[in-house]
């Protein structure tokens, strides 16, 4: 008899308002302890008390399919049906926003498609933090909005298939809603404003390519003439020999040093460089090879002393062992 829904009650969707919860589901909430004791007999004036209770929202959790308080809840409110008055206070309850929570989601399982997006669109405005409870039992932070946005666009929330609503693009069209107007338009409009007027700012200081290019000249373009005040004046005839006379005498003097440089690199020139070369080379290797051949003997001279040196430690060493034993004096103090 505590499980029956309400005889007033009216049909949703054709069907027992508690069948929109799935039965696996609904049993395992029927069997809890917390439908027993603390849902049992509850009012709509004594579930706004419970509803303020709540710590988080959620579904089933667990491998024994446990279920939260709040889908409880969820199922009382199907049971009992409560007045549309009472729901819509829930929705615009701002302090409490399990309670706030409780109602949203009750109202996208009984009401109408219109009553939906007249309801919890303006929701999306509440940014609080709310604590969720996922099927394993961890516990996640999401945001108000977020779970508006589930119930409008998910199929399933808080382990409930939501009944299927039409799309606002309908009620648009029939002018059953207005088209729905974001808060954070007019944010946007103030940073693009922002925005245009800095892109202003910086065409003032920074000049365009436009205005770079003028203060170049195109090369393209043919050269003015200058004007008759800054012409230079034409050279007199006595200038023109004497540049003429000294570029002669540069080319005289070009011809002249390349003549020598060809003589400088006939082949017996050549021959004698390399002779030297030669020799030059000859004498640096036999060099070389004297400094390694001393440095070797060197090397020797000094493995022949220090083996003599590492010989003769031995020697004392085994002779002062052999007078440690005897109890005679050592002979290197």
């Amino acid at each position: 008899m505590a499980n029956r829904t309400v005889k007033d009650a009216v049909s949703i969707k054709g069907t027992n308002p508690q069948y929109l919860v799935e039965k696996i589901i609904r049993t395992r909430i029927y069997e809890c302890r917390y439908w027993k004791e603390e849902c049992f007999a509850l009012t709509a004036e004594l579930l706004v008390d419970k509803a303020m209770e709540l710590k988080y929202v959620g579904g089933v959790f667990g491998g024994n399919i446990k279920p939260t308080p709040f889908l409880c809840l969820v199922l009382k409110m199907l049971q009992i049906q409560p007045e549309k008055d009472i729901v819509v206070e829930f929705i615009r309850n701002e302090d409490f926003k399990y309670v706030r929570a409780l109602g949203a989601l009750y109202m996208r399982l009984i009401g109408t498609s219109l009553d939906c997006y007249k309801y919890l669109e303006p929701l999306y405005n509440d940014f609080r933090k709310m604590k969720q409870q996922d099927r394993m039992g961890n516990f996640s932070i999401i945001h108000m909005d977020e779970f508006i946005d589930s119930l409008l666009r998910e199929e399933r929330v808080c382990d409930i298939i939501l009944p299927r609503i039409q799309k606002r693009a309908v009620f648009e069209d029939n002018n059953e809603l207005d088209p729905r107007v974001s808060a954070l338009e007019d944010d946007m409009e103030d940073m693009e404003s922002s925005d245009e007027g800095e892109i202003v700012e910086n065409d003032k200081r920074s000049p365009t390519p436009e205005r770079k290019r003028g203060n170049y000249r195109d090369l393209d373009q043919p050269r003015d003439p200058p004007s008759p005040r800054y012409r230079r004046s034409s050279r007199s005839p006595a200038r023109r020999r004497r540049s003429r006379s000294r570029d002669r005498d540069r080319d005289q003097r070009r011809r002249r040093s390349r003549s020598r440089e060809r003589r400088h690199k006939s082949p017996s020139h050549r021959h004698k460089h390399r002779d030297e070369d030669d020799k030059h080379k000859r004498h640096k290797k036999s060099k070389r090879s004297h400094r390694s051949r001393s440095r070797s003997k060197e090397r020797s001279k000094k493995t022949e002393s220090s083996s003599k040196s590492s010989k003769e430690d031995l020697e004392i060493k085994e002779a002062n062992e052999l007078r440690a034993k005897l109890g005679l004096a050592p002979l290197r103090p």
